[in-house]
């Protein structure tokens, strides 16, 4: 499996869909994108898409979450969490992949 979205983090994942009003059939889409300081970036975005080909689709404490295929050659094994403290506020991606990340933790190096 690519991803694991933790219950905390499909908690405000639910909660975001209700605040905005998305529809059931919307999912949130994981992803990597190039750039960031260490060069790959996380992206979450809701989407509507889903293509069977190129994505695989998850189900996590009732959220439903997309990859695309080659987003998941660097997200595998990745947990999402959501920290809501004064630490920290927002999602988090222990990636395993990661070989050196930035201080604010949203880019990466694979």
């Amino acid at each position: 499996m690519a991803i694991t979205l933790t219950e905390r983090a499909a908690e405000e994942v639910a909660r975001v869909k209700e605040s905005q009003s998305f529809d059931e059939t919307m999912s949130l889409r994981v992803g990597v994108a190039g750039g960031g300081c260490s060069g790959f970036s996380y992206s979450l975005k809701f989407d509507n898409e889903f293509d069977a080909e190129r994505d695989s689709r998850f189900d996590f404490h009732g959220v439903s979450v997309v990859v695309d295929k080659k987003s998941s050659l660097y997200l595998d094994g990745t947990t999402i969490d959501w920290h809501d403290g004064l630490d920290r506020r927002g999602f988090t991606f222990e990636n395993p992949n990661a070989v050196k990340s930035c201080g604010c933790g949203s880019s990466f190096q694979a």
